[in-house]
């Protein structure tokens, strides 16, 4: 449970990240680091090799770590990776392609976009015309997760044709990555990026880079940040034994690695995305009971977060809404969809059947507009 410094009154997050984390984790970030420390390198690189464990990515691969949060590991990659003649696709059918996109503008990375809407999956046969027809693409990026919605992406496929068509491919996997099973050597993943404080369990700080080391190798010189340079940083890393360029969030790092042990006592990504599609599966019987319907269809939902739309109802407000929820001991987040007003509820991190099932007595003594 998480304590309100403010009230001191203690509520479960229901959001895709940050999220309610195990008391062992807070207490993991109560002793301090000393980033220079052989006891805190050693234990970076056991990290290193946990994750890359859970990404089924062992001697081809390496894992970087990299201070900030999770867009600032996605903006790494992008800024790295794709050189000053080469340009990318971007797949977006949400907020964080879109912020893909505004990334490579920003940092004049050469760029184009496939945009559909939130709710929708990608049309294969178009996505391999538009790569049969622009042979000045060279990289292929999309999000396996797209909390805007809650909706899952095909990356598995998308992997399929970014190989057959010899392109880079780029995956965020920032809200699915430990929470849903997958290979990153068999999706055909160049770099996938995710951040400590998602399906790991962890607590806000750093992002990290599962990255295949032959095309790693081709980055030398092409960043165009220097404290965001993923190349510069796994050389770092590798040649220092853990040691970090600039300095490293080391609580985060420790709570980080206590998440990594309690993923592993669970059973692994597999247990863990069976609670969380269990909790997914909970929740939305519950909300159609209450007269919620969910945007996403079964087949397209993530087991991550759920987007609901909102009471038609003159009297409803999401402020109010999720000031009542709140008071309830619950915080949820509100919709990101722009055609039709909704709210969203995530159930990953420490959160199991009993949180769900009061979850849902809380919302039907929370609806006040009845």
């Amino acid at each position: 449970m998480i304590t309100n410094t403010l009230t001191d009154k203690p509520y479960i997050l229901l959001t895709p990240g940050p999220l309610t984390t195990s008391s062992e984790v807070k207490s993991a970030m109560l002793k301090d680091w000393c980033t220079w420390d052989n006891e805190y390198n050693s234990l970076v690189q056991d990290m290193r090799e946990r994750v890359l464990n859970i990404a089924e990515a062992k001697d081809d691969y390496t894992m970087i770590p990299m201070q900030g949060s999770g867009t600032f590991s996605v903006e790494a990659v992008l800024t790295t990776v794709i050189g000053e003649h080469e340009k990318v696709l971007i797949l977006s059918n949400g907020a964080y392609g879109d912020r893909m996109k505004t990334i490579c503008d920003t940092a004049k990375v050469s760029n184009s976009i496939y945009k559909i809407d939130q709710t929708q999956s990608y049309d294969l046969d178009y996505l391999e015309d538009i790569l049969k027809s622009d042979s000045t693409i060279t990289h292929l990026s999309v999000v396996h997760c797209e909390t805007t919605s809650g909706i899952l992406n095909p990356i598995k496929e998308i992997g399929i044709l970014a190989k057959k068509y010899n392109k880079i491919f780029i995956v965020d996997a920032m809200s699915s990555f430990g929470g849903i099973h997958f290979s990153v050597p068999e999706y055909q993943i160049d770099f996938l990026v995710s951040s400590s404080n998602k399906c790991i369990q962890g607590v806000p700080g750093f992002g990290f880079i599962v990255a295949k080391k032959s095309e790693l190798l081709k980055c030398q010189g092409k960043a165009r940040s220097h404290s965001l340079d993923i190349y510069d940083q796994w050389q770092v890393m590798e040649s220092g034994n853990g040691k970090w360029r600039f300095t490293s969030p080391t609580h985060v790092v420790r709570a980080f690695y206590q998440a990594l042990l309690e993923l592993e006592a669970e059973g692994g990504v597999k247990a863990r995305e069976l609670r969380y599609k269990q909790n997914q599966d909970k929740l939305v019987k519950g909300m159609d009971k209450l007269g919620f319907k969910a945007i996403i269809s079964t087949e397209k939902q993530s087991p991550i977060i759920t987007t609901f739309y909102a009471p038609n109802h003159p009297e409803y407000k999401f402020e109010t809404f999720y000031s009542k929820l709140k008071e309830h001991g619950f915080v949820i987040y509100p919709g990101k969809l722009t055609k039709e007003e909704s709210f969203r509820i995530g159930n990953i991190g420490e959160v199991y059947l009993d949180d769900i099932e009061t979850l849902i007595d809380s919302i039907g003594n929370s609806m006040f507009w009845r």
